[in-house]
């Protein structure tokens, strides 16, 4: 099967080619210089940057692969969550191109593509080996542990009940007076702090269920740079309370990954989204898991941020497996959870 694949749940354009489950193309255009300015995403900016940059990437992503639009035997999109008029400009082009070509359309949950995307691997067979596992997402908005049991059958264990763990990262970020975005700013002067300088609370960490937290911890930041103005004079102080704050978030969400996967008697443990992309989760996750005999599966670095190829080869797995194809007079579904 020769798929295509749209995402637009955010600010980042992409569109993907997939053929057999190889990523023949994958092409991604990014809006953060645009957003910096504003310290985050501006809704209306990103809808503007959609209809700017969508065809010119899809032209880019067909011609990589080496097709022609005509080839195409599916459509798949991003149908939800996300920004709701950054979602419609993506899905809406889904369905006229499926509809143009007479093709099947397949609306994908955006964070059940990152659920699968540990198993996409570009230079063979995807989803080789799978098996049962405890789930990670972690990214600027969502903060989910998954129980996926098999392909396409998973069950959501714990989520959010505030900030997710990348929220928390930037809203940090920019208590400090660091660039947007502040995760991987703050990754960047972690490297050069000592993380057990300063402690701050581990939200939850302790609690039996498999939710998180992490308002509170932004809040003990807040008051901690009251108290202590003196750190902002450092670059060594800077990066100490940067080292500081990523253990607090690092520690929770691999404790609370490791302590389910144990519960559930699984061996594998998987991790994806843009908060895997911090050196220090993926470094801690597997120091714990090589400590439990877990096997750890982290989804490439390019397939953590938000793009089309899991978009695409999540589609093409969903119509192998028989999943009905979506309505081409479906809406978006911005609020849509992962059940």
């Amino acid at each position: 099967m020769l798929l295509a694949g749209i995402e637009t749940s955010c600010d980042e354009t992409g569109v993907a080619v997939v053929r057999d489950g190889r990523i023949l193309s994958n092409i991604v255009s990014s809006q953060i210089k645009l957003h910096s300015e504003y310290g985050g995403v501006v809704p209306e900016l990103a809808t503007r940057e959609h209809l700017k940059n969508l065809l010119p990437v899809a032209e880019k992503a067909f011609a990589e692969a080496q097709i022609n639009s005509s080839d195409i035997e599916a459509v798949a999109a991003t149908q939800g969550p996300g920004l709701p008029p950054a979602l419609h400009i993506g899905f809406v082009a889904a369905q006229s191109f499926a509809y143009a070509l007479g093709k099947p359309l397949i609306g994908i949950n955006h964070h059940e593509a990152h659920l699968y995307s540990p198993w996409i691997q570009e230079d063979r067979g995807q989803f080789q080996n799978f098996q049962s596992n405890v789930s990670l997402i972690v990214s600027g908005g969502h903060t989910l542990l998954v129980h996926v049991k098999g392909e396409l059958d998973h069950a959501v264990l714990g989520s959010t009940v505030d900030d997710a763990a990348g929220e928390c990262f930037d809203k940090t970020a920019k208590l400090i007076g660091l660039p947007y975005p502040g995760g991987p700013e703050m990754d960047r002067l972690a490297e050069r702090g000592n993380p057990r300088a300063h402690k701050f609370p581990r939200p939850m960490i302790n609690d039996p269920n498999d939710d998180f937290s992490f308002s509170g911890l932004k809040t003990a930041v807040r008051y901690f740079l009251r108290d202590h103005p003196e750190v902002m004079q450092s670059d060594a102080a800077i990066c100490d309370l940067c080292a500081s704050v990523q253990a607090a978030i690092v520690d929770v969400l691999v404790q609370k990954t490791i302590r389910a996967a144990k519960r559930l008697g699984v061996r594998c443990v998987t991790a994806s989204g843009g908060v895997t992309c911090n050196s220090r989760l993926r470094a801690e996750m597997e120091n714990a898991c090589r400590k439990n005999n877990f096997e750890l599966r982290i989804a490439e670095r390019k397939l953590c941020t938000d793009n089309a190829a899991m978009i695409a080869v999540l589609g093409e797995r969903k119509l192998m497996k028989g999943t009905p194809a979506t309505p081409i007079s479906a809406e978006i579904s911005a609020s849509w959870s992962l059940i």
